[in-house]
């Protein structure tokens, strides 16, 4: 056995290093990620002891990108793209612009070339693909509009970045300070027909490659990737399932990367956007999820290990105003930009919060921009140093946003109270102002029931609470289901109930029972003990699917704990019992092999 393993050593130091700094920043109350970023720090060849690979690193760090892409494009549709176009394209054109001209005055300030002060304004642009989607899924807002406008953004972004990736090498060419164009195909026409195509016959090429791509995937991928996970489903393997899913999202990334020369993360996201399309795209969903935190913090550990602590002492203010231009100068332009296309304030937020950092394209600008010898090595130091504290410093920019709306919207009706326009005019310009999405108002209601989750088994329970006029409101995250609800009349909360605060909103303290119907039991845990700490008296009802689950649920809280296993296991012998003992069958609406219920009590069960 040979003892030199840098792809083992690299996995399990970042992974264990990862874990023990991710628990700590917890404690402390603080994002998990702030601790993989030290982990990745401690790890790299800047710090004393143990050194991870740096090669292995970052392509370990790029399957995480990958999974993470491919996951959201499982819940992001064509039609959801389609539906943001009209705000994602052109403002992420003119922030893209607005940031690069920031960097680039920054450039001029400390003397570099003018081709490096613009890869380093393109490097500060582009926001990280895996920060921002992590943001986004913590506060369960992907599938919101909110959550739909930032990852169309980040779409633009990318393609603009692929685009860059063309461009700066044939640029460092013409000047004479770096490497001919590297754009495959071009090479190709070059060395086969000495053609010459230009910095215009590259940025065509790349344009009708990338389109080329999509056209295949809409086209061919969206009839041939479903139909292959149906057929593989179909085997009842699900170990071949697992694997054909993570086949399909590492082969059409790596592929798209490899041929047509589209970045991984959009090569991914596309995988999965086709396969939204399949009803087994859920399942495809939590099959991936595992592997997908798993490397996702490994790209966390890679950022840390390029960052050399030496240059917050040795360059302070060009630190401060890099970070300047990424978590202020960014996120005011497009809080601007997006309230200029009258979107509601809190889609203004969450964009500017969102877009407040930068990564892994970011990493790779300013890697290009010094191998062709057009940015300075020391603007990549920057490029790092400024990606690691405005991941750090995101999750407060987060928090700030929230705390600012509330004041904000305050302001907006004092001036509108204080206008002294007719009635009749300020009536007709409340009624053209677009409606705040995805807010949340307290409940009114007292001695209810909290309906946690309406997917299968929460929506039986919602139908049957609705159906005995038992007064009740359910919390839910998923927008789709939201605005179902709210057709039906039912009151519903978008949120996460293992927030606090959507727990207060439901008045918690004031209702009488509590049904968590969500499959999780790690957050349903989590909800049951925030539950009986705010009311100690309240009935709780949730779901296992193990006999672990049930006694931790009932560790945490919880009075009623239902198995579904348990309970279909307990059906089938109620009407096995029905045959071998004469019992008497029944039709019902489901059909006439259900079970009606007896005059006899039924038998008690767990």
């Amino acid at each position: 056995m040979p003892h030199d393993t840098p792809l083992i050593s690299t996995i399990v130091g970042g992974l264990v290093l990862a874990f023990i700094f991710g628990a700590f920043a917890h404690r402390l109350r603080m994002p998990p990620l702030v601790g993989y970023l030290i982990a990745g720090v401690l790890v790299g060849p800047h710090t004393p002891g143990y050194v991870a690979d740096q090669n292995l690193a970052p392509e370990l760090a790029e399957i995480g990108v990958i999974l993470l892409m491919f996951g959201v494009g499982l819940h992001f549709s064509l039609k959801d793209l389609l539906s943001v176009r009209g705000i994602a394209v052109p403002g992420a054109i003119v922030q893209i612009a607005f940031a690069t001209l920031l960097g680039w005055g920054l450039g001029a300030f400390m003397g570099w070339p003018t081709g490096g002060s613009l890869v380093f304004g393109l490097a500060l642009s582009v926001a990280s693909t895996v920060v921002l989607l992590k943001a986004l899924q913590e506060r369960r807002l992907v599938e919101t509009e909110r959550g739909r406008i930032a990852v169309g953004w980040l779409i633009v972004e990318d393609l603009a970045m692929v685009l860059a990736l063309v461009l700066i090498p044939a640029a460092a060419s013409i000047g004479g300070e770096g490497h001919a164009p590297v754009e495959p195909l071009s090479a190709a026409l070059s060395r086969l027909f000495g053609l010459d195509l230009g910095i215009g016959g590259m940025i065509a090429m790349t344009l009708v490659k990338v389109a080329l791509f999509v056209a295949l995937m809409l086209v061919f991928g969206r009839k041939l990737i479903p139909w292959t996970m149906h057929r593989i489903a179909h085997t009842g393997s699900r170990e071949l399932f697992r694997l054909g899913v993570l086949a399909i999202a590492l082969g059409v990334a790596f592929g798209a990367a490899k041929l047509f020369g589209v970045s991984l993360a959009l090569g991914a996201f596309f995988a999965g956007m086709v396969l939204a399309e399949s009803e087994l795209s859920h399942r495809a969903a939590q099959e991936s999820l595992p592997l997908r935190d798993a490397f996702a913090v490994l790209f966390f550990v890679s950022v840390g290990m390029l960052f050399d602590p030496n240059i917050l002492i040795d360059k302070p203010l060009p630190i401060l105003a890099t970070i300047f231009i990424i978590v202020i100068g960014k996120s005011v332009a497009a809080l601007l930009i997006v309230l200029a296309f009258k979107k509601p304030l809190s889609t203004a937020l969450t964009i500017s919060a969102s877009l407040g950092q930068i990564g892994e394209f970011s990493f790779i600008l300013a890697a290009l921009g010094v191998e062709v010898g057009l940015l300075p090595e020391e603007g990549r130091d920057l490029i790092l140093a400024g990606a690691i504290i405005s991941i750090i410093l995101n999750p407060l920019l987060f928090f700030l946003c929230d705390r600012m709306r509330p004041l904000l919207d305050g302001a907006k009706r004092e001036d509108v109270a204080a206008d002294p326009a007719p009635a009749a005019d300020a009536i007709a310009a409340q009624e053209e102002m677009p409606p705040e999405d995805d807010e949340v108002h307290p409940t009114a209601l007292r001695g209810h029931a909290i309906l946690v989750g309406y997917g299968r088994v929460g929506s039986i329970v919602g139908q049957n609470l609705k159906s005995s006029a038992t007064p009740f409101l359910v919390i839910e995250d998923s927008d789709k289901r939201i605005g179902e609800l709210k057709a039906q009349g039912i009151e519903t909360l978008a949120g996460n109930a293992v927030m606090r605060e959507t727990l207060d909103l439901a008045n918690l303290s004031g209702a009488r029972s509590i049904a968590i119907a969500i499959p999780n039991a790690f957050e349903a845990c989590r909800i049951a003990e925030q539950a009986r700490s705010v009311n100690p008296s309240i009935l709780i009802v949730a779901r296992a699917h193990s006999d672990a689950e049930v006694d931790e649920l009932r560790q945490y809280g919880a009075d009623t704990v239902i198995m579904g296993e348990r309970e279909i296991a307990l059906g089938m012998v109620d009407r096995l019992a029905q045959v071998h003992h004469e019992s008497v069958p029944y039709e019902d609406s489901h059909g006439p092999d259900t079970i009606a219920p007896t005059d006899d009590p039924p038998p008690e069960r767990e």
